[in-house]
């Protein structure tokens, strides 16, 4: 009897040693599909869409608006929680409502009827997003088109109940204007364990010609980007931010005009809560934008704020908006000292479509 019992013992501790060695073997295959499988893009030279080919070069001395937006993918409806911001959900509520909701998105951008458009966070064969192609949804007519793809992540089986998957995601650019080359330049991001948290990142490049009275006055270079956002301590955004600066500041030295727009991922009002109150829960990976930092590259930061009724540009997406919620602003422009702006402005639309609200900035090109 005490062989058999000992004989039972060893079988089910065989069972439970070789349950163990499969789990070990499947985790770590995952993890070391995860790091083989991650890649950078890279810098690339792109290819613009010309609508029609026919598209004016800017003009030196007239008024324009340029409009930046990040649309969170389409799935960030105001009763919408991320997981990685604290919330629950990986994926949009549903294709039908991703539908819905990206139609809504475009309709808040025509409305706006502006000359340039600054886009992020589209996706076009994601798993959270139902692998749609959100790019069909921002095509504009009469408008030239840039896509940089930000970042091509492997699948991730986080959250285990609805896991995130594979992510193709990037940041689009739409002009009235004729955009006569692009490129993909790509940041730096950490290494280690985060790199796979925020992916890759990059900015686009746009050039459109300026003229006045049919004279060539050099280029406008207009830039996009979405800066880190998960990363361990937030200085990741301050390198990348030190990069996209220095190549605005070499272009404005060659006699060009540079707009710089998106999601810097950082407080750019430095302290937000003393425009719209501290949140239930405070946050720290959006910090200010460290001092002097923009003074050394001689560019000006295009911040948009009503004192008399200010209105957050973004809102951590731990729950449903919501009163007390942590909101800030991230989104703005950088212009060079050629670039007089005139207004800038947050656009409330309540987070109804995303986790931002979109950003303006009217603009003036000096002679």
């Amino acid at each position: 009897m005490e062989k058999k019992k000992a004989s039972k013992a060893k079988i089910a501790l065989r069972i439970i040693l070789i349950v163990l060695a499969a789990i070990i073997l499947i985790v770590g295959g995952y993890f070391a599909y995860v790091f083989i499988a991650y890649h950078r893009v890279g810098d690339m030279t792109l290819t613009p869409d010309n609508a029609d080919g026919t598209a004016p070069s800017a003009a030196v001395g007239e008024e324009y608006e340029i409009m930046s937006y990040n649309i969170g993918f389409g799935a960030y409806e105001s009763d919408y929680g991320f997981f990685m911001d604290g919330g629950d959900k990986a994926h949009a509520w549903s294709k039908e409502r991703l539908d819905a909701n990206l139609k809504n998105i475009a309709d808040v951008l025509k409305a706006e009827n502006a000359d340039l458009y600054l886009i992020q966070e589209v996706d076009f064969d994601s798993t959270r997003s139902y692998h749609v192609d959100e790019r069909e949804y921002l095509i504009f007519d009469g408008m030239d088109r840039v896509f940089a793809q930000n970042w091509d992540s492997p699948y991730l089986f986080y959250p285990i109940t609805e896991p995130h998957g594979s992510a193709k995601t990037g940041i689009l650019t739409l002009s009235s204007f004729d955009i006569t080359s692009a490129k993909r330049v790509e940041l730096p991001v950490e290494t280690g364990m985060m790199k796979i948290i925020d992916l890759d990142r990059c900015y686009s490049k746009s050039r459109i010609p300026v003229e006045k009275n049919g004279e060539w006055k050099g280029e406008l270079v207009l830039y996009n980007f979405h800066l880190s956002a998960y990363t361990s301590d937030g200085t990741i955004a301050t390198d990348q931010l030190q990069k996209l600066l220095a190549d605005m500041e070499n272009e404005y030295a060659l006699g060009n005009y540079c707009i710089a727009g998106g999601d810097f991922n950082k407080d750019i009002l430095g302290d937000s809560s003393k425009y719209f109150g501290k949140s239930d829960i405070e946050y720290t990976w959006a910090q200010p934008i460290p001092d002097g930092l923009l003074d050394a590259h001689g560019i000006t930061l295009v911040a948009p704020l009503d004192e008399s009724a200010p209105v957050p540009s973004c809102r951590n997406a731990d729950g449903p908006y919501h009163k007390g919620q942590y909101v800030l602003t991230i989104d703005g422009f950088l212009v060079t000292d050629n670039v007089a702006a005139s207004s800038s402005a947050v656009i409330d639309t309540g987070f109804e479509y995303s986790d931002h609200n979109p950003v303006t900035m009217t603009f003036t090109l000096e002679g």
